[in-house]
């Protein structure tokens, strides 16, 4: 796989620091049943990196002492690792609000066909990724098959009550192009969602995130080796709006990887850009924030953030300006 890197590290992009933290997502491990185009974690069956139980108690002790609201557990697909119910579980006594980047498919998978509904139980919100309403795109994104197995999960979560009007169970699908391209409109493209699978398929949802896929990983090597990593940079930066720049999740999210260390972001974190101790220079881990202050601190940026800045922006919560 061609490293991207090197290709982001010259940059013009503008200096960041950090604000309030309030958001603490945590990547519980690369493993993943699918093996997508577009992920920039290059994540997929074959992958060891796994969070051991002694990190996730680090995480339950960080939460349990500071003032985060929100726990964004996220993978490879997350459910797969094992201490994934005792976390929710324990966040869930702590009052946080728990988000699940489900990738649908393991819904189905043999060996968690408990996934659904302990999710529904305590009320964990379900963030999908769909990158079509339509079979042949979400197949060739993601794996024959992937569009079927997507629609039934789906209507698994519909039964439970997710995506249904006073239920508390919030359901979101995410919207990947299916190239070096810009999302559409994620107000527009949300009505055309929620329009075409509820006459397709009856399903409903709550919410639409679009989210521009990042020049890093398997989705920046493809890029490299089509020979269009050059213009889709390009199409970042000319896109660029500084409009978007006090909304990045940067500011107010810590990203955490399988082994506690700290990133200003998931995409940092794919590139392997940790945040560091002001003192040694050394990677900064989850532990060594118990008495750590973050607000103020730069943030580390290199090319790959126009991705978050470029037209209607785009964060892990969706567009900016929608």
């Amino acid at each position: 796989m061609h490293a991207t890197l090197p290709l982001l590290k010259e940059t013009d992009f503008p200096a960041i620091n950090r604000g309030k933290l309030d958001t603490l997502q945590v990547n519980l491990g690369y493993l993943c049943n699918q093996t997508c185009l577009h992920c920039h974690v290059n994540a997929g069956p074959r992958r060891k990196e796994v969070m051991s139980d002694k990190t996730v108690q680090s995480v339950i002790d960080y939460l349990a002492t500071h003032h985060v609201k929100t726990l964004d557990l996220t993978g490879g697909a997350p459910e797969m690792n094992v201490h994934f119910r005792y976390l929710v579980r324990k966040a869930r006594e702590l009052g946080l609000r728990i988000i699940d980047r489900c990738n649908l498919t393991i819904l189905e998978e043999e060996g968690f066909e408990w996934a659904a509904g302990f999710l529904a139980e305590h009320k964990v919100e379900v963030v999908a990724s769909l990158p079509c309403y339509l079979s042949d795109n979400v197949d060739a994104q993601r794996g024959k098959g992937v569009f079927d197995s997507s629609i039934r999960a789906l209507k698994r979560l519909n039964q439970l009550g997710y995506g249904v009007d006073g239920s508390g169970l919030t359901l979101t699908l995410v919207y990947n192009p299916q190239g070096a391209c810009l999302p559409p409109s994620q107000a527009e493209l949300e009505v055309a969602y929620k329009r075409e699978l509820h006459i397709r398929y009856g399903i409903q949802f709550n919410k639409l995130f679009t989210i521009t896929n990042m020049p890093i990983q398997r989705f920046g090597s493809t890029l490299i080796s089509r020979g269009e990593f050059a213009s889709y940079m390009q199409l970042l930066k000319e896109a660029y709006s500084e409009d978007n720049l006090p909304g990045v999740m940067c500011r107010n999210l810590i990203s955490i990887d399988w082994q506690g260390y700290v990133y200003d972001c998931d995409f940092n974190q794919m590139l392997d850009l940790p945040m560091q101790q002001e003192e040694t220079g050394n990677r900064l881990h989850l532990r060594d924030l118990m008495c750590e202050e973050l607000s103020g601190r730069p943030v580390i940026v290199m090319d790959h953030c126009y991705g978050c800045t470029a037209g209607q922006g785009s964060s892990c919560g969706g567009a900016l300006d929608g």
